[in-house]
């Protein structure tokens, strides 16, 4: 079994160290080895193994069946840009790992490091899941003390620097910046949804009859009468949006006809689309609930910005390096990752003996409590 106590998961604040079940066999690795260097750091195979297969249960548990496929097939799939999948995702670990290191190289700029305790927490968890778990196990995905001392000790500093990166910037956004407007909307569509999901076009005659009802709402809220009501009395319900001139949904033709009007409560005409019809009603011109709420997701991605940039200059002052044939021993396809949930294991137990299979592992976290160090869930095929 492997386990992680529960004090790992609070410093890590990742969600990534839970309960696997490794199958198939990987090979051994010389977990020493040099994957990349980052200016004068090295990246050791073992660290970036055990981040790697960290990752991989995360995919395999739950993204394969999101993707309509299982966990081994998942990897071999395009990902765009002639890369499968399995490309795809050790690009982007292998970045990870890389700013984990760039992000450490200048925490002293921030005043950040371990605390004491921090490091005995890490040290203790470490050792820990060394004692903890067995040999085989632990070759499959480098879960050696060093290995997992350095993966705790680079997210802890990356956790503790995300908001340092991020201090500092303007957080005056003016309304004029921000604004939102309001409408309310219908839309015909051209298709029918039966109980069981199945969908159907309408034929060129019930089209038809649809565009008169779009006219219709269209004359008599100009006329005077209210958009909700009469959408309802026409088999239809009116939808609230707000939006500015950058919105796109549900349709870019709607946002630009309604974003023109000057004055609340003017009404488009019938914008007919391949799917359906709209209808537009302007109903505020400035929307302060969702105007503010912009203003914070300026300032948010302001900040976003900067920790972006922080990085990007980083990257391009340090010579960073990586052995692709050392990077390429990391194999997804023959080595399946699956986390294993405490509801899933507690099924296991009572309906099931153990097989006494030894390529089980327990990685368990619980990162409600920071002071328990002892104890984890354990699952066992």
């Amino acid at each position: 079994m492997m386990r992680f106590g529960k004090k790992a998961a609070v410093l890590t604040a990742a969600g990534a160290l839970a309960a696997m079940t490794v199958t198939g066999c990987s090979g051994s690795i010389n977990t020493d080895s040099v994957v990349a260097t980052v200016g004068e750091d090295d990246i050791t195979l073992g660290l970036a193994n055990f981040y790697a297969r960290m990752t991989q249960g995360q995919y395999e548990t739950y993204y394969a069946s999101m993707l309509g496929t299982t966990g081994d097939a998942m990897w071999t799939q395009e990902a765009g840009e002639d890369q499968t999948y399995e490309e795809s995702v050790k690009d982007g670990l292998m970045e990870s790992l890389q700013n984990m290191y760039l992000i450490a190289q200048h925490a002293e700029e921030y005043d950040v490091s371990l605390t004491e305790e921090e490091e005995d927490a890490i040290s203790e968890a470490a050792k820990q899941f060394d004692e903890d778990n067995t040999d085989e196990a632990k070759e499959t995905v480098s879960g050696y003390r060093k290995d997992v001392e350095e993966f705790l000790r680079l997210a802890t500093i990356q956790t503790k620097m995300d908001s340092k990166m991020r201090e500092g910037v303007d957080e005056e956004v003016s309304d004029e910046e921000a604004a939102q407007k309001a409408m309310q909307y219908v839309f015909f569509s051209y298709t029918t949804t039966d109980d069981s999901g199945n969908s159907t076009e309408l034929t060129d005659e019930e089209k038809e009859s649809l565009k008169t009802d779009a006219q219709s709402l269209v004359d008599r809220v100009k006329g005077g009468e209210d958009f909700a009501t009469v959408a309802e009395e026409l088999g239809q319900t009116a939808s609230d949006l707000t939006f500015d001139s950058e919105s796109t949904t549900p349709n870019e033709d709607l946002i630009a006809a309604v974003d023109a009007f000057e004055t609340e409560g003017e009404v488009t005409d019938v914008i007919e689309t391949d799917s359906g019809i709209y209808v537009g009603q302007l109903t505020s011109l400035l929307d302060r609930e969702a105007t503010d709420q912009e203003k914070e997701t300026i300032v948010e991605q302001r900040r976003q910005d900067q920790y972006d940039s922080l990085l990007e200059e980083w990257r391009d002052s340090t010579e960073i390096e990586v052995d692709e044939k050392a990077w390429d021993k990391v194999d997804f396809e023959d080595t399946g990752v699956t986390i294993i949930t405490s509801e899933t294991e507690e099924s296991s137990e009572e309906g099931s003996a153990d097989t006494g299979s030894d390529t089980s592992e327990d990685t368990s976290s619980d990162s409600s409590t920071a002071d328990d160090t002892n104890s984890g869930d354990s699952a066992s095929e």
